[in-house]
């Protein structure tokens, strides 16, 4: 179908040509002698003012133009007449592609709460924030995929059905063929996967950074770039059971590079939104959070902040003595809740901050120990709002303590032979570290929940679309 997209007619550089346009109708106003239709074909936040002249197009034609219907406009690109916008189309022909009854139609012309939206996740494309976040979301997609190649990182695709537990938390999907009313069993009572299609107990994916690892000792640079699964039932505005990772792991770097390529690494994507998405980050800024593109800003600004675990538990018990009160407690050895993250980002140093050097018992057992035999060389990027962000960490290249991390939290390894490989054949020092790509987005587009910038979430209970 012939068609001129909304968001390069805007730009006027075809004014005073005829024009064909196609999208649908946001909202119609007008006389009796003319309408004034918005239109919007999803490339752009703005809409295009059509000008229809009643007595020539026919009222009766005009009448299913209504909020939500779909046309297309032949006309005349000229400069407009009212404010609000440049260009407007004066139409000679408007066709009706696709009618919505304006009694049953829920997007009308007023505020919509963001609750209601996720009921009709089917058209929250159609509306101005989801048209501007999942556009945000495209182009850091592209973003990533740029970084990682002009730095000569290889794109590798890791296996979404695993018999594998990265994190060793055991909060996985299973997958199976098996009759789930007719469960074969062992005499122990066990479920028997022999007659299961893969033989053996498998399921959905909660990280692609192992078999990452396995590409980087071969390939130096890889990244990972896919979706994840985690069967936490976790109800919060921060957590979905199905969302996107990023991962990239390198050979030959150690904690050192491995942050500095975090922090270029975000701060590049935080620029690319600013630099491609500036109008729908404008639009987000002004209805949903007024200092968006100010923390944008101050992210590019600064350099981050280094700072180790004990240092940072140091500057928490400070402020608890000084009486700022948290819900969690603080004291060295606890998993920092977000609300410590974000008082050492936002209040203490007002700056993203990376977190180093965790006690070894609240972090994964591929992480490389420190020689003080308590800490492992762990980083968590904290950033504004969000708290974490990215984690990572330099791996441990040691066969031996590998093993005994192994059997000291007594992971199931018996599959996992060649992850150990990696350490009796040319190991190497090498890290790494994974970005959740919807806590990325919270960020860029300042949406507070991450269910938000998601087009189709998967939360506990909700399956929908």
């Amino acid at each position: 179908m012939k068609r001129t997209k909304i968001t390069d007619l805007l730009k006027g550089e075809t004014c005073g040509t005829n024009v064909d346009v196609c999208g649908w109708v946001r909202t119609r106003r007008g006389s009796k002698q003319v309408t004034f239709i918005a239109l919007n074909d999803g490339t752009t936040i703005h809409n295009l003012q059509v000008v229809a002249d009643i007595e020539k197009l026919g009222e009766e034609n005009l009448k299913q133009v209504t909020t939500g219907s779909c046309i297309r406009v032949s006309g005349k690109l000229v400069p407009s007449q009212g404010q609000g916008q440049q260009v407007e189309v004066q139409a000679d022909q408007i066709e009706l592609l696709g009618a919505a009854d304006p009694n049953a139609y829920p997007l009308q012309k007023k505020g919509h709460s963001l609750e209601f939206l996720r009921e009709i996740a089917h058209l929250r494309p159609r509306t101005n924030t989801f048209g501007a976040v999942f556009r945000i979301r495209h182009h850091m997609a592209m973003a990533i995929h740029t970084f990682f190649h002009q730095k000569g990182f290889f794109y590798f695709h890791t296996p979404i059905i695993t018999a594998s537990d990265a994190e060793g938390a055991g909060q996985m999907f299973q997958v199976t063929t098996q009759d789930l009313k007719q469960v074969k069993k062992n005499e122990d009572g066990s479920v028997n996967y022999d007659d299961d299609f893969f033989g053996k107990q498998a399921s959905l994916t909660v990280s692609g950074q192992l078999e990452g690892e396995l590409a980087a000792m071969g390939l130096g640079a890889i990244y990972t770039f896919g979706p994840t699964f985690r069967a936490e039932n976790s109800n919060t505005p921060r957590h979905l059971a199905e969302f996107w990772m990023i991962e990239p792991e390198v050979a030959f770097n150690e904690i050192e590079e491995n942050m500095n390529l975090a922090e270029e690494f975000i701060k590049y994507c935080v620029q690319w939104a600013l630099d491609h998405c500036r109008d729908d980050i404008q639009f987000l800024n002004d209805m949903f959070d007024k200092e968006l593109i100010n923390r944008l800003e101050s992210v590019l600004k600064d350099d981050f902040v280094r700072l180790a675990y004990t240092e940072g538990i140091r500057i928490l018990e400070d402020a608890v003595a000084k009486g700022h009160q948290f819900e969690f407690p603080v004291y060295w050895g606890a998993d920092l809740a977000s609300e410590h993250e974000r008082y050492l980002v936002e209040e203490h140093f007002k700056r993203p901050v990376i977190l180093t050097d965790y006690p070894k018992e609240i972090k994964a057992f591929y992480m490389k120990q420190n020689e003080d035999g308590k800490t492992v060389r762990a980083m968590d990027v904290l950033f504004p709002k969000i708290g974490e962000i990215i984690g990572g960490s330099e791996r441990e290249a040691d066969y031996d303590k590998l093993l005994q991390r192994i059997e000291e939290l007594h992971i199931p390894m018996k599959d996992m032979w060649w992850y150990l490989d990696t350490r009796k054949f040319g190991t190497c020092p090498h890290a790494g570290f994974g970005l959740g790509f919807e806590r990325l987005l919270l960020f860029v587009t300042g949406m507070s929940n991450i269910r938000d910038v998601m087009p189709f979430p998967r939360t506990p209970k909700n399956a929908e679309f």
